[in-house]
């Protein structure tokens, strides 16, 4: 992929895309119920029904063909195992694909969550924090393993979000890469626009793309059909949604009719 940003509404098609923008819809559970938080603060947090299950069975029902999951309790630090009973009930009741992400930190967390039936985990912290031990880890579990790398200003953020980092996020995609050739993919998150309903960032997209060849799951921010389109048009592998689908901003079917992901 291709491109060049003069500013942050100037991006500049180099090429066109030839597979879909896989549109991973997002549940994040805390407590083992579905929330959605603001720029991933525990205390602006909205709360979605009781059970987690039913807004996976939707997803399906809609279209959706995997699902991106986030044990926030496990992030922040808190019982790791809160969640994983609603977790293994998602992936047994739809049958989907789930990434997961929250809390993966050691080969406990990897092993316990591969046991109950995900397909690929998202490691953030600790890949900033154990990069040696990420890479043997994504040497062992060949394309079952994504770095999480969320951002704040450029910055990678760890534990939760609660943490910014001195290490640019660039950086980190660059030397992880140099480290093992097994990654499934960078989950990159801007966390200025996560829940905001302000769209992507899509010059830190662009330049994230630019510096790696590892695959890139765009999140943070997806609200419009525009934001979609965008990040079609930009050959984006895929796309994490959230907040838009519970707050009805967007319908699922008319973006994955639009990423070609239907």
């Amino acid at each position: 992929m291709s491109g060049r940003s003069d500013g942050p509404n100037a991006i500049h098609i180099d090429s066109k895309r030839v597979n879909p923008l896989e549109i991973w819809p997002a549940i994040d559970l805390r407590h083992g119920k579905p929330v959605r938080l603001r720029q991933g603060d525990y205390d602006r947090q909205t709360v979605f029904g009781d059970d987690p299950v039913e807004f996976a069975l939707r997803w399906k029902e809609l279209g959706a063909r995997r699902l991106h999951l986030v044990d926030l309790d496990a992030a922040r630090g808190d019982d790791p195992t809160a969640n994983r009973d609603a977790v293994a009930r998602i992936i047994r009741e739809t049958g989907l694909p789930c990434q997961m992400g929250g809390g993966v930190r050691d080969d406990q967390a990897i092993d316990a969550l591969m046991a109950i039936g995900v397909s690929r985990l998202v490691v953030g912290s600790a890949a900033l924090k154990k990069p040696d031990w990420f890479a043997d880890a994504c040497d062992r579990f060949p394309g079952r393993l994504a770095a999480g790398i969320d951002a704040r200003d450029g910055m990678v953020a760890t534990d939760g979000w609660l943490e910014t980092s001195s290490t640019p996020a660039i950086d980190l995609a660059k030397d992880l890469r140099g480290r093992t050739a097994n990654i499934a993919a960078i989950i990159y998150t801007d966390i200025a626009r996560d829940g905001m309903m302000q769209g992507p960032n899509f010059d830190g997209l662009v330049a994230m793309a630019e510096a790696t060849d590892i695959p890139l799951v765009a999140s943070g921010g997806v609200t419009t059909l525009d934001d979609v389109s965008r990040l079609t048009e930009l050959g984006m592998p895929a796309a994490i949604v959230g907040r838009a689908l519970y707050d009805g901003a967007i319908e699922l079917p008319d973006v994955l009719r639009l990423a070609k992901d239907d």
